[in-house]
């Protein structure tokens, strides 16, 4: 059901996006091909796909550069640890900022105590009363500051020098990712391409087909004004003609419903070139043998290159669990001013730092090593998906061989009795003319004509099928 929603809202888009300014008329294979390639709504989606994952790379390359960041901040604050921190920040603070003018308040008033007296004054300020006083002075403007509005700007700048490999394993893996998409691109050109060439050898056979029995058609045509003629002489009843009648309706039928497989054919084929498509140019019936061996076909099948990317992005994974058994080691340096005004002063009032962080987890409760043993397992799982999928590749590759021999063999019979059945049918239509042979005969043998036929359609569609499933099994394109 999800399947038919898709292929539904695919179908929708290709008709409000096809490219109604070109009408394509006997097309060929190769050319319908070339145009699925550049227009086709489902590659174009995985072409967006491979692109999301080659900026996946990007990202990754971009740690190894480091980060600079630019922060600008702009506070207000009467807050007392605030503003005095703003004026040490600014390089503007003062002695009075700290309050030092109660201090020399209190010691301006000893000095008028002692008359000028320095040995009085000295006294005087070693008297433990006094300078309990003085101490326990609150000075107003430390702890009561006025509001401050203060602005900060600074560039940060991190980089990391050594992170046990884990940078250069995650690189790696979005490098692999790029070569999964396009594997996943490149399987749906194979599916784009099996269903583009299906649809030329189906619309070749239902137009050779449509011609047979057009054929038979006129035959059939013929023998009624034959019969017509004989009834009028009395050699031939009306039920013979009705039988006649009968027959050449069924005929019709089969034309109407050929016709109405060809129509949704073409549909199809100009739902996948995203183009309307007229007529295409024939291709023969049977579908050239597709000659590949398993060790070529393993080689090129797309799921077993995807399995062993697979392989190679755990056994990337391995490295980045076992990273954690290595120091980290990283740069950073700092530059920037402030003031109360933006960007006033800024070199007066610069500042910089700079160093380096290392990092050593020494216990995390054998967490780690259980990490690296968890991703070797899966590195072991994949594996054996790998074998896998190399096997059931070969299987199906057997398979399909076997399925083309045996269709082989049909086909090639069902030709030979196709062409006998035509005989023995022209043959009964001439001894019914003369006389020699009813009319009920004449219709079993035109039954068993059409019943060859069908077969024979039937016979050469599977075979086609099944030589471009082989085709898109080993990412082919059949000549």
């Amino acid at each position: 059901m999800k399947k038919a929603i898709v292929l539904l809202s695919l179908l929708v888009l290709a008709l409000v996006h096809a490219d109604t300014t070109k009408v394509y008329k006997d097309l060929s294979l190769q050319d319908a091909i070339k145009i699925a390639k550049k227009q086709n709504l489902e590659i174009e989606i995985a072409k967006f796909d491979e692109d999301v994952a080659k900026l996946g790379l990007k990202v990754a390359r971009g740690y190894s550069f480091g980060k600079l960041d630019a922060t600008l901040m702009g506070l207000r604050s009467n807050d007392a640890g605030n503003v005095f921190g703003f004026k040490l920040q600014s390089r503007e603070a003062t002695f009075r900022d700290f309050g030092f003018s109660d201090f020399l308040s209190g010691v301006g008033g000893a000095i008028g105590q002692s008359d000028g007296d320095f040995a009085t004054f000295a006294k005087m300020m070693g008297d433990p009363q006094m300078a309990k006083q003085l101490l326990s002075l609150a000075p107003k403007d430390l702890n009561y500051p006025k509001a401050r509005t203060h602005f900060d700007t600074k560039f940060t700048f991190m980089i990391p020098i050594y992170t046990g490999w884990k940078l250069k394993s995650y690189r790696d893996i979005a490098r692999k990712m790029v070569d999964m998409a396009k594997y996943d691109r490149e399987k749906v050109v194979a599916e784009k391409l099996f269903q583009i060439q299906k649809a030329y050898y189906d619309i070749s056979l239902l137009d050779n087909f449509k011609k047979d029995l057009l054929k038979i058609k006129i035959n059939m045509q013929e023998l009624e004004n034959t019969t017509r003629e004989m009834r009028k002489e009395g050699y031939a009843k009306k039920s013979d003609l009705l039988e006649i009648k009968s027959k050449l309706a069924n005929i019709n039928r089969m034309v109407k419903q050929t016709e109405a497989n060809l129509e949704l054919s073409y549909e199809f084929l100009s739902f996948l070139l995203n183009a309307e498509v007229k007529s295409i140019r024939h291709v023969p019936l049977d579908a050239p043998n597709y000659r590949i061996s398993l060790k070529e076909a393993l080689q090129r099948n797309l799921d077993v290159k995807k399995a062993k990317k697979g392989l190679e992005i755990q056994e990337k994974m391995v490295d980045i669990a076992k990273s954690a058994f290595h120091p980290t080691i990283g740069a950073f340096a700092e530059y920037g001013s402030a003031d109360d005004k933006i960007f006033n002063e800024f070199k007066d009032h610069d500042r910089y730092t700079y160093g380096v962080r290392l990092s050593y987890n020494l216990f995390n409760g054998g967490s780690d090593y259980a990490k690296v043993e968890q991703e070797k397992l899966k590195r072991l799982k994949v594996l054996k998906q790998v074998e896998l999928a190399k096997k059931g590749i070969a299987l199906k590759f057997k398979k399909i061989q076997t399925q083309i021999k045996n269709l082989d063999a049909q086909v090639e019979s069902l030709q030979a009795e196709v062409e006998l059945s035509k005989e023995i049918f022209n043959t009964y239509l001439a001894q019914y003319e003369e006389g020699l042979a009813s009319i009920n005969d004449v219709m079993i043998k035109e039954a068993l004509q059409l019943e060859k036929l069908l077969k024979l359609q039937q016979a050469q569609t599977q075979r086609n099928e099944k030589i471009l499933e082989l085709a898109k099994l080993t990412y082919g394109e059949i000549e």
